[in-house]
């Protein structure tokens, strides 16, 4: 039964071709031509094709960073702040070429009397070229607007509060690895042309926030004022932010190895703060040629021709330095408030961003300074140290008053001990 069965599943093995099956004898005279090890080293050869001597390929970590980026997406968060009226979502809509604002309620007079300052966050997902941006734009409107703006300000402090703790509170948690950032990394702070300069209520906000968020100040409808005027008025608020010691975001400088066109372009765009830009979504013919911009009577004004606005250097200076914003948010801002956070809210010396060169920087640093912090330093140690002795003291006490409660309890358990011997 077991050779009938042998039989049968040989037959159905058999392939139905006629095969030719060599003797066992036939087998003795063959060879491997390659071992196993000589099989994997040419493949290994054939995959591994140096360009040249001494290339490692390391250099292409670079192109595994971009490749990352680009899967996962990048976030970036825009806080614009002003009077209404100043043209801030269209703005944002012509940098951004979106409609952030498709049905906008404009509040009428009596309204803004009595309209207080409230939150709008819009979020949109834009895609250019296979890049992925989470862009959220932060509009307060009513900024400005009522009688008694003192405090109008307070709601913009909370939510960037909020922000920042929100991300302390997801960074602590048990699950990092998916964390949303809604920190806000620049705010365009819209100035009126028409002010001659700051008012009180720019210079008080500006002060409250300036350690807490990038500002970027910028002169809406510009097309109203001249060349002169708006040159002036240039001046005139840079003046007024250096007498009132307001931190206004610096671009990095250039290191020696970038090119001459690099370093003009970083210069000009230090040298167009504040950016005197317009804002236009409407797209006009002008001799031949598509263009956007604002049509009047004596001609048109384009919003992407740097001769006629700054329109161009604001989005240059916003998409070029969009990763050193962010990394100035994380690195100075945040880190100024998780140090007050764990300190529990008590007064921390404030970081603030140092030069590229370090040398340079040890140089900047004046010896009153460095004395300062160093007195600081002592007074947190003795502060510390003053702590410690009372903690040993109370320590102490506590251990001597046990020590009072046991020993008369021992003192009758052994009198009751000898009165039974006895």
């Amino acid at each position: 039964m077991a050779e009938e069965n042998l039989t049968i599943n040989n037959n159905e093995l058999t392939p139905k071709k006629n095969v030719t099956v060599a003797r066992s004898e036939s087998f003795g005279p063959l060879k491997f031509r390659k071992s196993c090890g000589e099989i994997l080293l040419s493949r290994l050869q054939k995959f591994t094709a140096p360009e040249q001597s001494g290339y490692v390929g390391f250099a292409n970590l670079p192109n595994q960073v971009h490749r990352k980026s680009v899967k996962k997406g990048f976030e970036f968060t825009l806080m614009v702040v002003g009077e209404s009226g100043l043209g801030k979502s269209t703005l944002v809509n012509s940098l951004f070429l979106t409609d952030l604002y498709p049905e906008r309620h404009i509040h009428t007079a009596s309204e803004k009397i009595t309209q207080t300052v409230k939150i709008d966050a819009s979020t949109v997902e834009i895609e250019e070229r296979g890049v992925k941006l989470r862009l959220t734009v932060v509009d307060t409107p009513g900024f400005g607007d009522s009688l008694n703006s003192q405090d109008c300000f307070k709601p913009i402090i909370q939510y960037i509060d909020s922000q920042f703790e929100r991300y302390l509170e997801d960074e602590s948690g048990l699950n990092r690895r998916h964390i949303i950032d809604n920190r806000v990394h620049c705010c365009f702070y819209f100035i009126n042309p028409s002010g001659h300069g700051l008012r009180p209520l720019d210079i008080s906000f500006m002060k409250a926030v300036h350690h807490k968020v990038n500002i970027v100040p910028v002169i809406a409808k510009s097309d109203t004022l001249t060349l002169q005027e708006c040159t002036q008025l240039k001046r005139k608020v840079m003046t007024q932010i250096a007498e009132n010691g307001i931190n206004l975001y610096a671009l990095p400088d250039c290191d020696e190895d970038e090119d001459e066109d690099y370093r003009e372009q970083c210069r000009l765009l230090k040298e167009a703060v504040p950016f005197a830009v317009i804002g236009a979504n409407t797209v006009i013919e002008v001799k031949g040629k598509k263009v956007r911009g604002r049509m009047y009577p004596w001609g048109v004004v384009e919003v992407e021709n740097p001769d006629h606005c700054d329109f161009i250097k604001l989005r240059t200076m916003l998409i070029t330095h969009m990763q050193d914003l962010q990394e100035v948010t994380q690195e100075v801002h945040y880190e100024n408030f998780r140090a007050e956070k764990l300190a529990g809210g008590g007064s921390v010396p404030k970081k603030s961003r140092k030069p590229r060169n370090e040398d340079a920087y040890n140089e900047m640093m004046e010896p009153e300074s460095q004395t300062a912090d160093l007195s600081e330093r002592e007074k947190q140690l003795v502060e510390k140290e003053q702590e410690l002795r009372r903690m040993q003291e109370m320590i102490a006490k506590m251990q001597a008053e046990m020590n009072q409660k046991n020993t008369p309890q021992k003192m009758q358990q052994n009198g009751e001990v000898k009165s039974q011997n006895v």
